[in-house]
């Protein structure tokens, strides 16, 4: 029988739960258990997919084409896994499941109600990915305690700890231990209230993990042990962090993974956890040799939440490469002054243009493409950068200065970016792009199979809009260089410009797949690439 760990949130927001819930699954699964972590969010959307990322950072895309919470960009980064459909659920998919069941009379004419109805398929949600075989799933609730929109899940929580029993489902609150400055004094307090709005919910928290600027006293401990009802060895400190990537070991040294598997009554294969490789990782993460600066061009770059695979992507490469990559944010929309171009390029080692939708800032990103091109800076577009650099060739490489996306201009007579035909007659936005993974072809000797070291891979995608072929022969001829197409349907998938040190861009999203422990081949060559142009530019 699966074992399944709750995570709360109380006091504030943006705590960190999923980093949480990343780490203890990584100590649990060097221990020997299979783990697999979900993410439950109160939202009424169905899926974060028509999301603008000012409201909710990056939608994070998973093999089988699901657009979730970037949370599950974490889990993933941590633990090594592929997450599915069944591993982010937000309140609209749960209420569109129990309406579409009403519609059809399964209800057999019942009052339908948010007790039972609505916590019942909250728990069924929860309890799906136990038919995959996992010894332990970790559900990570978002939003705080006290929420509104949370306590439907609150209360499914609460049944399911009633129907298995402690030794089967524990809770963890992730809680902030607020420092006053002008006291010099953490206060438990808000803590006390946030258990209490659990409490009142019927559900007493297991174990805190309490998030603070300062170390925690025994007395604090104490303090918080007593008020809140748990035991003291289950007052767990959460100290900030240099890196995401620190936390795994700090919960080490908590015992986070010993309260878990005591109060589980698990019997752990190996016991201690193995974490050698984590800190070769994390030992190269912090003692580079060289340093590179990257720019990274788009319109939400104000927002690092919108970037975050991409930016986490870096940090694996630079490691694996044994050099600090320090990311240089460019508003696209900037670059759109002539005046600002040199003064906001030159110096870079590389750039990078960031996938994206609409019209605004995409003039600004071509500029970034062309000037990559042109001077030499190792180039890699993602998605709607490897959209813009196709535009770019076109207008300044085969003359066609009206080129464009029907996306942006769809009255353009060279339609180089276009709709798929299966896409022209879609008018709904959520859940009809090309999402998830697909394979790839790739041509020997190219940058992407010198990166990949293989001839056919697979990526994750998430777009509406294609390379036209119908100008695929004249790019060819021109000197663009189509390393990497989808066998089955013959889209572009790579394009390269050959007489350049290292320039590509790719329709899919590579920073989806990157791990701390394994790097994405691509990143790990353009940061690769990035340093002999530094080297150069400095000999």
């Amino acid at each position: 029988m699966a074992k399944f760990i709750f995570v709360t949130g109380g006091v504030s927001s943006s705590l960190g739960k999923g980093i949480i819930s990343a780490s203890l699954g990584k100590l649990l699964q060097t221990q020997g258990f299979s783990v697999t972590i979900q993410k439950f969010d109160p939202y009424l959307n169905v899926d974060p997919g028509t999301l603008n990322p000012y409201e909710h950072g990056e939608c994070y895309v998973t093999d089988d084409g699901a657009e979730t919470d970037l949370d599950l960009g974490h889990y993933e980064r941590f633990l090594d896994i592929s997450t599915s459909q069944a591993n982010n659920v937000t309140t609209g998919r749960i209420y569109q499941s129990v309406i579409q069941k009403e519609r059809r009379g399964d209800f057999l004419g019942k009052t339908v109600q948010v007790v039972p109805h609505i916590t019942d398929e909250i728990q069924r949600r929860a309890q799906l990915l136990a038919e995959d075989g996992y010894d332990i799933i970790i559900t990570e609730i978002g939003g705080t305690v006290g929420d509104i929109e949370s306590l439907p899940f609150i209360e499914a929580v609460r049944q399911m700890r009633m129907k298995l029993g402690s030794e089967n489902c524990l809770v963890i609150h992730l809680t902030l231990i607020v420092y006053l400055a002008a006291a010099k004094e953490l206060k438990t307090k808000p803590t006390q209230h946030s258990v209490k709005e659990l409490l009142q919910a019927g559900v007493q928290p297991d174990i805190l993990v309490c998030r603070t600027e300062h170390p925690l006293t025994k007395e604090v401990r104490r303090k918080l042990a007593l008020f809140c009802n748990v035991d003291r060895s289950s007052v767990i400190e959460a100290i900030d962090a240099d890196t995401i990537y620190d936390v795994p070991l700090y919960m080490l040294q908590e015992e986070l993974n010993v309260s878990v598997i005591s109060k589980l009554k698990l019997t752990p294969k190996f016991q201690e956890p193995n974490l050698d490789s984590w800190k070769a990782f994390l030992a190269r993460l912090k003692n580079p040799i060289h340093k590179i600066r990257i720019g990274l061009v788009g319109k939400y770059v104000e927002l690092q939440d919108a970037y975050k695979s991409i930016l986490e992507a870096f940090i694996h490469a630079g490691a694996k490469n044994e050099t600090e990559v320090e990311v240089v944010s460019i508003h696209s929309e900037q670059l759109e002054n002539d005046n600002n171009v040199n003064k906001l390029l030159s110096g870079l080692n590389g750039i990078l243009v960031a996938p994206g939708f609409g019209d605004r800032g995409i003039e600004g990103k071509i500029i970034a493409v062309r000037y990559a091109r042109e001077n030499k800076v190792p180039f890699l577009g993602i998605c709607l950068g490897m959209q813009c650099a196709a535009i770019e060739y076109a207008r300044n490489m085969l003359g066609y200065k009206d080129a464009h996306s029907t996306e942006m201009n769809p009255n353009t007579q060279h339609n180089i970016i276009d709709l798929m035909e299966g896409q022209k007659d879609v008018d709904k936005k959520g859940g009809t792009m090309r999402l998830g993974k697909y394979d790839c072809a790739l041509t020997k000797g190219s940058f992407a199979y010198n990166a990949y070291g293989k001839s056919l891979i697979y990526e994750r995608h998430r777009h509406r809009f294609e390379f036209n072929n119908q100008y695929r022969e004249e790019f060819e001829r021109q000197g663009m260089r189509i390393s990497g197409v989808n066998p089955e349907s013959n889209l572009v998938e790579i394009i390269e410009v050959a007489e350049h040190p290292w320039f590509v861009g790719v329709q899919f999203h590579p920073e989806y797949t990157s791990r701390a422990e394994t790097a994405h081949p691509l990143f790990c060559a353009f940061v690769n690439a990035a340093l002999e142009n530094k080297n150069h530019q400095r000999g």
